[in-house]
């Protein structure tokens, strides 16, 4: 991109600059600090940024235009002058009732697409009548066990107009049988169905630990999840692969990226391996990452991202439809970095992570509330969040042309530089047997906790501020908050509706339609359509998933 002899002046002239104005300033004042990087175990950032950090650049194969390989600078030719992202917060409320009436809610504020949010035993498989739910029904999202909780979540909600999100992993397959047959109740076309399922099985394993069986099986509902869908809802995105929670246990951003596009390799593997052809279920594939503080970063690792899953499509897997290989994803706001301190700071620090995820390119944001460090927010929390998106496409000018940190010295370099770190960790996975084997012997968690461990013991040090924690602290009111919560009396209610539903439903309809799903978890069936009659008979998640787990056993933990 640079002529040498440019280049050559460029160097000498800024060796000039060094000696006659930068030595004798750090003489005189210093710096902050001896070393500056992104981040704990992250890049180191240099003084001064010139064409040549990036004198081996070639603008058309590492940059190319936006919408045209190799999709650094964006999957879209218009990026978001023609269409904003979505705006699509994050949101479970306990009771379906009350989660439908926060959907209205948001809807009617400008949300453009519905995230649901689940609890906890939800996301095992088990019933809110389960001993294994006791104390956890509603606290982290909205408890679902049969279709009707489904029904009233998206209570004049029109399906085929709204796209919906649903973070749900081990149990996903049930959940995406509910979305369908009610689609289908419903009378909507399953072609008009949109959304994702985040359906990412091998980051649990890594980091949120909420899997329910052994990796072998959970793959194989992921391919036959895959197969379905590229027939009967090709609109529907079936997994989202997710380096967010690779991130939110403590990982770089360079293994943020590796680790998660090691994961897709496998998803991508195993799917052909089980007969299907890449270019079916590729475009269908997308993503979901973390925004952090530092704003060159993550916009650059966005852009390093795009890039690497380009060359692993097209290299690896010999992809040819362009959609099979560009990488689309989702973003959330970092929920580790909200403080209980001064809990007004969260407002500051989720608008520049916003920032970093619009700047990056990203397809759709969700912009956590400033009290989701305590407690689900509340509507004003979630309002202020959304009003923070909305400014940013709005006020801020940052949607208004394509990859404005294009071609920024820095942010190129950082650029070149996440993917060159990535790209060297995905070939020491590919060295130790795959991500699989990666996730099974422990390298992967030994990574992440390595790194958690040294940015943790930075901020008790002081080396690294954090805001309002162990810097610039005041003296606090013990005053209450206004906080949700979740009471006995909302989980009694869950449980009676549940015992009325059993009481009501067709119990050997029920039950022949548990038997068939079992049928095909022994067999080579693919489990979808079983799983759509099972939800339509009323089968709640947890006996689904109960018997999923007689016939593919419980994962136990471990390879750490």
């Amino acid at each position: 991109m640079f002529d040498a002899e440019d280049l050559a002046a460029i160097r000498e002239a800024k060796a000039e600059w060094e000696a006659e104005h930068v030595e004798p300033t750090l003489e005189r004042f210093g710096e902050r600090r001896e070393q500056f990087r992104t981040d704990v175990g992250g890049q180191e950032v240099s003084r001064l940024y010139t064409p040549t950090d990036i004198a081996d650049k070639d603008y058309q194969e590492d940059l190319g235009f936006p919408g045209t390989e190799p999709y650094t600078r964006g999957v879209y030719s218009t990026g978001y002058r023609g269409r904003l992202w979505t705006m699509r917060q994050y949101a479970g409320m306990g009771t379906a009732e009350e989660t439908n009436e926060r959907f209205h809610y948001l809807l009617d504020e400008g949300q453009t697409g519905l995230s649901l949010a689940f609890d906890l035993p939800t996301q095992i498989g088990y019933d809110s009548d389960d001993a294994m739910a006791a104390g956890e029904v509603g606290r982290s999202g909205v408890a679902i066990d049969t279709i009707r909780d489904f029904e009233t979540v998206f209570e004049d909600i029109p399906l085929d107009e709204v796209s919906t999100s649903m973070t749900i992993n081990a149990p996903a397959a049930v959940l995406l049988a509910m979305y369908v047959a009610l689609g289908d109740r419903r009378g909507v076309d399953r072609e008009q169905l949109r959304g994702t399922i985040q359906n990412d099985v091998l980051k649990e394993y890594v980091a949120r630990n909420t899997y329910i069986y052994p990796p072998e099986p959970s793959m194989r509902i992921v391919t036959d999840i895959f197969a379905f869908a590229a027939e009967e809802v090709p609109n529907f995105n079936t997994i989202s692969i997710s380096g967010y929670h690779v991130r939110e246990a403590g990982s770089t951003a360079a293994q943020e990226i590796a680790f998660t596009l090691g994961n897709a390799i496998e998803y991508v593997e195993a799917a052909i391996d089980a007969g299907l052809d890449v270019d079916e279920f590729a475009p269908q594939l997308s993503f979901f990452f973390a925004a952090y503080n530092d704003i060159f970063e993550e916009a650059a690792k966005f852009r390093a991202a795009r890039r690497l899953w380009y060359a692993i499509m097209e290299d690896r897997f010999g992809a040819e439809e362009p959609a099979s290989k560009q990488l689309k994803f989702h973003t959330q706001t970092a929920g580790s970095t909200l403080t209980a301190q001064q809990i007004e700071n969260n407002v500051v620090r989720v608008a520049y992570q916003a920032l970093a995820a619009v700047l990056g390119g990203t397809q759709s944001l969700h912009t956590n509330g400033k009290d989701e460090a305590l407690a689900l927010p509340t509507e004003e929390s979630v309002r202020t969040a959304l009003r923070t998106q909305q400014i940013l496409a709005h006020e801020s000018g940052a949607a208004d042309t394509i990859d404005p940190l294009g071609g920024s010295y820095y942010v190129e370099a950082l650029t070149d530089e996440l993917a060159a770190e990535a790209r060297e960790l995905l070939e020491e996975i590919d060295d130790r047997g795959g991500m699989l084997a990666s996730i099974e012997d422990g390298f992967v968690q030994r990574r992440i906790q390595d790194v958690a461990y040294d940015r943790q013991q930075a901020v008790e040090s002081g080396e690294r501020i954090v805001v309002g924690v162990n810097e610039f602290r005041v003296e606090e009111d013990s005053q209450e908050m206004d906080l949700e919560e979740v009471t006995e009396a909302d989980e009694q209610r869950q449980i009676d509706s549940l015992a009325a539903v059993r009481e009501d439903r067709d119990g050997e309809a029920a039950e022949a339609a548990l038997e068939s799903v079992r049928e095909a978890a022994r067999g080579d069936a693919n489990l979808m359509p079983p799983l759509v009659e099972a939800v339509k008979a009323e089968a709640t998640v947890g006996e689904i998933c109960g018997v999923m787990r007689e016939e593919f056993g419980e994962y136990a933990g471990g390879g750490v």
